[in-house]
């Protein structure tokens, strides 16, 4: 099974490349779980390719700071370079979730608090939904 799952931040714009099949690249900071001997925590900056309609998405819609989560997989490939076989290997999303906006990492970076997109997990987000066992229907 050829399956990762990444969460970070960008570290800056995506860029697009190709005219008809749209092609989307950005870097992705994603922490490690451990910290090194100096108490630091230390990041792994990946590389993510994504193809036409998710490639326009990013794009369009992500910027640098913003977090994702992606769903991606391996592909590895070879070509020859100077008679020898040089060796490849990309991340290629097949899902990309946006967990914030880019409205909200620029009002964010400007120093000013955005509560839409900031809410509490104490806030309701679904007004008069159920709330206690007994009102159930099953």
């Amino acid at each position: 099974m050829n399956s990762l799952n990444l969460v970070g931040r960008l570290t800056k714009k995506p860029i697009i490349k190709g005219d008809e099949q749209k092609v989307c690249l950005f870097t992705l900071a994603v922490n490690r779980n451990y910290t090194n001997q100096n108490g630091e925590r230390e990041a792994d900056f990946i590389q993510i390719k994504t193809f036409k309609k998710t490639a326009n998405n990013c794009y369009k819609y992500l910027d640098k700071g913003s977090l994702v989560t992606v769903t991606a997989c391996l592909r590895t490939g070879s070509y020859m370079k100077d008679n020898k076989k040089v060796y490849t290997m990309e991340v290629v999303a097949e899902d990309v979730r946006f967990l914030d906006t880019k409205k909200s990492i620029n009002e964010n970076s400007n120093g000013e608090h955005n509560q839409k997109n900031n809410q509490s997990f104490d806030d309701d987000p679904f007004p008069g939904s159920v709330e206690t066992d007994e009102e159930w229907p099953f």
